[in-house]
Protein backbone atom coordinates (compact mmCIF):
# COMPACT_ATOMS: atom_id res chain seq x y z
CA UNK A 1 0.00 0.00 0.00
CA UNK A 2 2.81 2.27 0.94
CA UNK A 3 4.45 2.12 -2.52
CA UNK A 4 1.72 2.82 -4.63
CA UNK A 5 0.29 6.05 -2.01
CA UNK A 6 3.78 7.18 -3.02
CA UNK A 7 4.25 6.55 -6.01
CA UNK A 8 0.22 8.43 -6.08
CA UNK A 9 1.71 11.73 -4.60
CA UNK A 10 4.70 11.77 -6.81
CA UNK A 11 2.33 11.89 -9.76
CA UNK A 12 0.24 14.58 -8.20
CA UNK A 13 3.62 16.49 -7.74
CA UNK A 14 4.49 15.99 -10.66
CA UNK A 15 1.41 17.31 -12.22
CA UNK A 16 0.87 20.22 -9.97
CA UNK A 17 4.35 21.63 -11.13
CA UNK A 18 3.37 21.10 -14.89
CA UNK A 19 -0.39 22.73 -14.16
CA UNK A 20 1.66 25.63 -12.66
CA UNK A 21 4.51 26.17 -15.37
CA UNK A 22 1.70 25.46 -18.36
CA UNK A 23 -0.68 28.04 -16.59
CA UNK A 24 2.18 30.37 -16.03
CA UNK A 25 2.86 30.47 -19.71
CA UNK A 26 -0.14 30.92 -20.81
CA UNK A 27 -1.13 34.04 -18.23
CA UNK A 28 2.53 35.44 -20.15
CA UNK A 29 1.09 34.83 -23.16
CA UNK A 30 -2.18 36.31 -22.60
CA UNK A 31 -3.78 33.35 -24.07
CA UNK A 32 -7.24 32.66 -23.93
CA UNK A 33 -6.77 29.16 -23.66
CA UNK A 34 -6.29 30.12 -19.70
CA UNK A 35 -10.14 30.50 -19.14
CA UNK A 36 -11.12 27.10 -20.02
CA UNK A 37 -12.81 25.07 -17.58
CA UNK A 38 -9.90 22.49 -17.28
CA UNK A 39 -7.71 25.25 -16.12
CA UNK A 40 -10.27 26.55 -13.35
CA UNK A 41 -11.06 22.93 -12.37
CA UNK A 42 -8.51 20.60 -12.84
CA UNK A 43 -5.69 22.33 -10.81
CA UNK A 44 -8.01 22.22 -7.38
CA UNK A 45 -8.92 18.53 -7.59
CA UNK A 46 -5.04 17.61 -8.51
CA UNK A 47 -4.11 19.75 -5.40
CA UNK A 48 -7.00 18.21 -3.05
CA UNK A 49 -5.33 14.51 -3.88
CA UNK A 50 -2.16 15.80 -3.26
CA UNK A 51 -3.03 17.51 0.11
CA UNK A 52 -5.32 13.64 0.95
CA UNK A 53 -2.06 11.47 -0.48
CA UNK A 54 -0.07 13.79 1.75
CA UNK A 55 -1.95 13.24 5.21
CA UNK A 56 -2.38 9.70 4.41
CA UNK A 57 1.59 9.30 4.01
CA UNK A 58 1.72 10.35 7.27
CA UNK A 59 -1.06 8.02 8.34
CA UNK A 60 0.88 5.21 7.42
CA UNK A 61 4.18 5.88 8.08
CA UNK A 62 3.57 7.36 11.51
CA UNK A 63 5.96 10.67 11.03
CA UNK A 64 4.00 13.38 12.70
CA UNK A 65 5.10 17.06 11.68
CA UNK A 66 5.91 19.78 14.05
CA UNK A 67 7.31 17.14 16.54
CA UNK A 68 11.11 16.24 17.33
CA UNK A 69 10.78 12.58 15.75
CA UNK A 70 10.17 14.28 12.09
CA UNK A 71 11.95 17.67 11.70
CA UNK A 72 12.62 17.02 7.82
CA UNK A 73 8.54 17.10 7.31
CA UNK A 74 8.06 20.39 8.93
CA UNK A 75 11.01 21.41 6.98
CA UNK A 76 9.09 20.32 4.12
CA UNK A 77 5.25 21.20 4.97
CA UNK A 78 7.16 24.76 5.03
CA UNK A 79 8.64 24.37 1.63
CA UNK A 80 5.48 23.56 0.54
CA UNK A 81 3.29 26.23 1.90
CA UNK A 82 6.10 28.92 0.58
CA UNK A 83 5.30 27.30 -2.90
CA UNK A 84 2.11 27.80 -2.70
CA UNK A 85 2.36 31.38 -1.83
CA UNK A 86 4.30 31.95 -4.35
CA UNK A 87 2.39 30.34 -6.49
CA UNK A 88 -0.48 31.84 -6.03
CA UNK A 89 1.57 35.57 -6.51
CA UNK A 90 2.45 34.05 -9.75
CA UNK A 91 -0.76 33.33 -11.29
CA UNK A 92 -3.29 35.72 -9.31
CA UNK A 93 -1.55 38.49 -6.98
CA UNK A 94 1.38 39.90 -9.43
CA UNK A 95 1.09 43.35 -9.89
CA UNK A 96 3.43 43.35 -13.40
CA UNK A 97 5.09 40.23 -15.27
CA UNK A 98 8.46 40.34 -13.99
CA UNK A 99 6.94 39.89 -10.07
CA UNK A 100 5.17 37.52 -11.38
CA UNK A 101 8.55 35.72 -13.29
CA UNK A 102 10.23 36.09 -9.85
CA UNK A 103 7.26 34.74 -8.07
CA UNK A 104 7.01 31.76 -10.62
CA UNK A 105 10.72 30.49 -10.29
CA UNK A 106 10.74 31.13 -6.56
CA UNK A 107 7.91 28.72 -6.35
CA UNK A 108 9.03 26.00 -8.27
CA UNK A 109 12.42 26.55 -6.25
CA UNK A 110 10.69 26.08 -3.02
CA UNK A 111 9.13 23.14 -4.84
CA UNK A 112 12.69 21.53 -5.62
CA UNK A 113 14.02 22.14 -1.91
CA UNK A 114 10.72 20.55 -1.23
CA UNK A 115 11.77 17.59 -2.47
CA UNK A 116 15.32 17.25 -1.26
CA UNK A 117 14.38 17.95 2.02
CA UNK A 118 11.47 14.65 1.36
CA UNK A 119 14.44 12.41 -0.36
CA UNK A 120 17.32 13.12 2.28
CA UNK A 121 15.22 13.55 5.49
CA UNK A 122 17.69 16.21 6.23
CA UNK A 123 15.86 19.43 7.89
CA UNK A 124 16.51 22.54 6.40
CA UNK A 125 15.27 25.22 8.93
CA UNK A 126 14.39 23.51 12.09
CA UNK A 127 16.43 20.71 12.83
Amino acid sequence: MYEGLKHFHLLTIALSATLLSVRFALMMANSPILERKFFKVFPHINDSFLLLSGIVLIVVTGFIPFTASAPWLTGKITCVLAYIALGVFALKLGKNKLLRTFSFFGALGWLAMAGKVAVTKTPMFFG
